[in-house]
């Protein structure tokens, strides 16, 4: 009988000393890993207390062990242009927040709203608002678009010519306004009331859009267009047709 209350005893206090053990690494993960000061980069689309609410909402959310296992090798659903998030344990009360977002081409106008496509023409998000450093691409024509599915264009090499040139644009840190393509491939970059006729010639694209960092300065507030579909050997000078 006293053998049996010995066991029953013995159980009980392993029981509190486990229970005491778990409270204390409780508690001391809980007062040791609060997060104190926080880092955000490769944030563009949202700012960084946007971000900060996003990843740290939840009760556990101002501690960085909980949010470095929670984040760690998985996607973050329901943000829009988010793809994926890290959170890096700096220090036990400092975290950095690293931002992937989905890699965006261009986005289209459709009804009332921007439709952002990715380097293959998979419509990849939507928003009323227009994303600052997107371009936005004008003379695409489709009747109907799916989230997640291409843009049924009829041609579907348009979109390597897009990314073609808005590599182009990156290189030479050009940002126009809007960008169109018409039905037989010309290129016209908007940049405000001033328009930039490329033509439709791949081979000379890079050739004239290194150019146009000198020429945008003398340029800005003119309405008209640049014609630079073709090169004035005699003269050495692009044309500027003033007026729309």
């Amino acid at each position: 009988m006293f053998k049996g209350k010995r066991k029953g005893i013995g159980l009980a206090v392993a029981i509190v000393l486990l229970l005491t053990v778990a409270l204390g690494a409780g508690i001391y993960i809980r007062e040791t890993y609060t997060i104190e000061t926080v880092y955000v980069e490769g944030n563009v689309h949202y700012t960084e207390d946007e971000i900060k609410a996003i990843v740290m909402s939840g009760a556990l959310g101002d501690n960085s062990l909980y949010l470095s296992l929670k984040y760690k090798d998985k996607g973050i659903e329901g943000i829009p242009f988010v793809d994926v998030v890290d959170v890096d344990i700096l220090s036990p009360d400092t975290i950095k927040i690293i931002v992937y977002e989905k890699a965006l081409t261009g986005c289209v106008r459709y009804l009332d709203t921007y439709i952002y496509f990715d380097r293959d023409g998979y419509a990849v998000e939507s928003s009323a608002v227009r994303t600052v450093g997107v371009p936005q691409i004008m003379g695409l024509q489709f009747d109907h678009m799916v989230l997640g599915e291409k843009l049924p264009v009829e041609d579907e090499g348009i979109f390597n010519s897009i990314l073609d040139l808005t590599n182009l644009l990156q290189k030479y840190s050009l940002a126009p306004d809007r960008i169109y393509f018409n039905a037989g491939g010309d290129i016209t970059l908007y940049f405000g009331d001033t328009k930039i006729a490329l033509g439709n010639e791949p081979s000379a694209l890079e050739d004239k859009l290194m150019l146009l960092p000198g020429f945008l300065p003398e340029l800005e507030g003119k309405n008209g267009t640049l014609q630079m579909q073709a090169y004035d050997e005699d003269s050495g000078k692009y044309t500027f047709k003033p007026g729309g």
